[in-house]
């Protein structure tokens, strides 16, 4: 039986492994009628942003008038062809294939190429990590394009830094513009009261768009489970009445605009208005925002329905609402601040208004959500300090609230809001931080193209150089406004680079202390049984974040105290770059040293998804997955002994088919020698089982007897041969950091009648 069970493990154990790893990683299939719900669906969540952009872009792009009308003409053929490249060709067709298990946004395409290249900055994975269902990874030629560049990245230390810089400075611009797109969108929207109503001061809009924000950011904390699902009729009912109204102003007004689907008129915009219109391009590339949130919300959607959400809806009803502004114009011209509201029936203004402001509503619930979820997987993937991560609904695993960060972004859109009151220059804002994020994103984009789908080269450059000289002119045209609103991106940027890179320099700097400062286990076994202690009845949870090895907070926990529990199990919580783990696969259990020592180790993987919640049983299913490991330990052991009668007996078999006629002493010695084998075995199992039962007992005692939470209180500090940044970044930013920042007893969830704080001071 034992070796039955061996060759099953070694013949079965893969093909079931891959087995689960395919159904987890492929998309289950669905319905057309299912795909068709998730694309209307998607209307709200990923589309809101990208369909209000029609209340403000001709309003940022020719905030001091137009000068000839052919202008508006080459502004409305650089919309039609921006909307065309990015949004439609790069992100729905391209970039989000990109996806990495269905998850999109910045950290999920660095963790992708964190599991194909070995860039992790944080060294705590290890083999048995990769046989993870949700764990794929694939394979290069060495001599390929794509095993040369694996090589060159994994043996250049500063392209990893580099890497994650990137990685870091468009997560920045990201929450920036978390807090730039509620301010435009709202103050757009509630802007257009002033033409019903002249003697409307800007003071009072910005009043009203304030008190909006407000409401908005305190209704966070109940979650969008009871009301998203207004959030696909509201957008698609604005994207329709939009769209309708621009067929009307084509009809009625010019049609004339509809030339600007020549790209011929996008070469005379730039021959005739010079500087003038590549500062503009600032403007048209509000067309455009949103569409880094068409991939960031890719989870909640399958690909294919953002697909057909876009090419079906979302994109001639851009299209048309933007002609139709532009034919509005072609005979309005001096109505192009406030087009939009501008270019509406008058009939049709108060329900359009009231629209209007629910869609804008619903485009700055859209960034809040992704800038929460951002910040999520920085914190798992230890590029953003521990905050309180709030789950909102037991139906859908994906949304969070961040009380902290809530409080933070509403401050910041209230101050851009009062502080700016137009919507050109929060615009300028936004243009600045929508146009980095892009450019992060198509950087990853190639990384991806030739290290996992491994495309030709050809394709790549062309997909490279398109990307880049559509995103490069946008930047350089921002950059000129930097004096007149683009520095706000910049600054919230810079500071939350600082934030984000000294919190993930000083957990660099931390674990690498850890991982050269841990014990060895010769040490531990010269210690004896008892570990030269008193063991007392209970369980010991040490908590480290050391994968592997004995964490150095044991050995001075056990220096300066007399006694130790009876069980000691060392807790290593730590994320992978996978976007979940199953709960079946969540731990991972060894023993350290032999089993008189009663030393175990339990490694909890999550994915930068996955929440670690105050009411997941974390501890009872540790126990549980300890006992597992305990009966599955002996077990193997069993096998293991019944391999070696069975070899046994086969050696028997070949002496007697080697001398034949030695048979009848041969049949005699194999029967005897087995009977032998048979009750030597039975001996061991029964042995075997009393032991596992007695093990087990053990253990229940011991956990009856109480269980200790072992938490480590370390001061960081640089060593004084530190250079000044290193000292200034660990010894203050980092430092602050943590003092500010949530505790291992909050994040752990550790009752404080059974922590164990042990402080220690190190040298990084």
């Amino acid at each position: 039986m034992g070796r039955m069970w061996v060759s099953n493990q070694k013949l079965d154990q893969p093909i079931g492994e891959e087995s689960r790893r395919s159904k987890i990683n492929q998309p289950e299939k669905i319905s057309s009628l299912v795909v068709l719900q998730l694309a209307f669906q998607s209307l709200g969540v990923v589309y809101g942003d990208l369909s209000t952009s029609p209340l403000y872009v001709f309003n940022n792009t020719f905030p001091e008038g137009i000068d000839e009308p052919e202008d508006l003409l080459g502004a409305l053929s650089l919309i039609i062809y921006s909307l065309t490249l990015i949004p439609l060709l790069k992100y729905v067709f391209i970039v989000c294939r990109a996806n990495d298990n269905g998850q999109g946004g910045t950290f999920a395409l660095y963790s992708l190429l964190c599991r194909h290249v070995n860039i992790k900055s944080i060294p705590n994975q290890d083999q048995t990590d990769e046989a993870l269902t949700t764990y794929s990874t694939s394979s290069c030629c060495k001599e390929s394009i794509a095993g040369r560049t694996k090589k060159w990245l994994e043996g250049q230390r500063y392209m990893k830094q580099l890497l994650i810089i990137l990685v870091i400075i468009g997560s920045c611009m990201v929450i920036g513009d978390g807090i730039l797109t509620p301010a435009i969108s709202v103050l757009s929207a509630v802007g257009g009261i002033k033409l019903q109503n002249r003697n409307i001061s800007d003071e009072v809009v910005v009043i009203v768009a304030v008190m909006i924000l407000v409401g908005l950011f305190s209704m966070q904390h109940y979650g969008t489970d009871k009301v998203s699902w207004l959030f696909a009729p509201i957008i698609f009912l604005w994207l329709l009445l939009i769209g309708g109204i621009g067929i009307f102003n084509i009809w009625k007004y010019d049609v004339a605009a509809l030339k600007a689907y020549s790209p011929m008129y996008m070469y005379r915009y730039f021959k005739r208005g010079g500087k003038r219109a590549w500062t503009s391009l600032g403007g048209i590339l509000l067309s455009i925002t949103g569409t880094e949130a068409l991939f960031a919300e890719l989870s909640y959607f399958r690909v294919s329905s953002i697909q057909i959400a876009f090419t079906v809806i979302v994109f001639p009803c851009l299209l048309l609402a933007y002609t139709g502004q532009v034919a509005y114009l072609l005979e309005n011209s001096e109505h192009v601040v406030g087009a939009f509201y501008h270019s509406i029936p008058d009939r049709t203004y108060w329900p359009m208004f009231i629209i209007a402001t629910g869609a804008a509503v619903v485009a700055s619930q859209s960034t809040i959500t992704a800038t929460f979820s951002l910040i999520k997987q920085a914190v798992a993937l230890g590029c953003f300090p521990r905050v309180k991560v709030v789950h909102t609904s037991k139906k859908f695993g994906g949304q969070i609230y961040i009380p902290d960060i809530n409080w933070i972004l509403l401050v910041l859109c209230i101050a851009v809001t009062a502080g700016f009151k137009k919507q050109s220059e929060i615009g300028n804002a936004l243009g600045t931080a929508v146009v980095m994020v892009m450019l992060v994103t198509t950087f990853l984009t190639i990384l991806i193209m030739i290290l996992i789908w491994h495309w030709h080269w050809v394709l790549v450059m062309i997909f490279t150089v398109l990307s880049i000289i559509v995103e490069a002119a946008y930047l350089f045209s921002v950059l000129f406004k930097v004096d007149q609103g683009g520095w706000v991106p910049l600054v919230i940027a810079a500071a939350l680079f600082i934030i984000m890179g000294a919190w993930h320099y000083g957990t660099v700097k931390r674990y690498h202390f850890e991982l050269h400062s841990m014990v060895s286990l010769a040490w531990i076994l010269s210690l004896g049984p008892s570990l030269g202690l008193v063991r007392v009845p209970g369980v010991g949870l040490v908590y480290t974040e050391l994968a592997s090895g004995v964490p150095h907070i044991f050995s001075h926990l056990i220096t300066n105290l007399p006694a130790i529990h009876s069980v000691v199990i060392f807790v290593c919580l730590k994320y992978l770059p996978v976007y979940t783990v199953p709960e079946r696969e969540r731990f991972h259990v060894t023993r350290i040293g032999p089993k008189n020592l009663r030393m175990f180790r339990c490694v909890a993987r999550y994915g930068y998804k996955d929440l670690h919640k105050k009411d997941d049983d974390f501890e009872k299913n540790l126990f549980d997955n300890l006992f597992k490991f305990v009966r599955l330990e002996y077990l193997m052991e069993a096998g293991s002994e019944s391999d070696g009668c069975s070899s046994g007996d086969q050696q028997i078999e070949h002496s007697m088919d080697s001398h034949p006629s030695n048979n009848d002493y041969a049949v005699s010695s194999c029967v005897d020698s087995t009977i032998s084998s048979v009750d030597s075995l039975r001996s061991a199992r029964e042995k075997g089982q009393q032991s596992e039962i007695n093990e087990i007992e053990f253990l229940s005692k011991c956990r009856e007897a109480g269980t200790v939470h072992i938490l480590g209180n370390t001061a960081v500090h640089a060593r004084t041969d530190s250079r000044l940044f290193k000292r200034i970044t660990i010894d203050y930013v980092y430092a602050f950091l943590r003092k500010i920042c949530r505790g291992n007893s909050a994040i752990f969830h550790v009752p404080h009648e059974s922590l164990l704080n042990v402080g220690q001071r190190i040298y990084v």
